[in-house]
């Protein structure tokens, strides 16, 4: 079996994401992001992250950046969360995308986040051709959202 690609958060990592998800709890939204709670797919409990969902043509659309980390592996399982900002709490279904569906969703999502989150892409960037963007779409899985509530 190959390596399935993931970069582990850190410390401060945890610590930043923790306080990115308690701001968007309370109604705060730093450049897009939302709290992410999906189920555990083997507890069944509520796990939760923030997420930079970005809005895109048919989308709104979650990447991540880290590539195959437990909430993507949650949210294959269960099929979908919710997404919450302050008392707006949004129920939706997720389809993941083909790796051919990827490099114009990863541009842009660069284009806007690569500041915070370009050190996960290694070498690729917003100014990547589409090729180097196909090559590395396989390490950063990409759903569509629909929201149902």
């Amino acid at each position: 079996m190959s390596q399935v690609h993931y970069i582990k958060p850190g410390r401060f990592d945890t610590m930043l994401n923790g306080a990115a998800a308690w701001l968007a709890r309370h109604g705060i939204s730093l450049m897009g992001t939302a709290e992410l709670s999906v189920r555990g797919r083997t507890s069944g409990e509520w796990r939760r992250i923030p997420v930079n969902p970005l809005p895109y043509e048919g989308g709104p659309y979650l990447i991540s950046a880290r590539g195959h980390s437990q909430w993507v592996r949650n949210l294959r399982a269960a099929g979908g969360g919710q997404l919450q900002v302050g008392r707006k709490t949004q129920q939706f279904t997720a389809v993941e995308l083909a790796d051919e569906e990827k490099p114009a969703l990863l541009r842009t999502y660069l284009e806007r986040w690569g500041w915070e989150v370009g050190r996960f892409f290694g070498d690729v960037n917003a100014k990547s051709t589409d090729e180097e963007l196909l090559a590395a779409a396989h390490k950063h899985p990409v759903f569509r959202i629909t929201v149902t509530t």
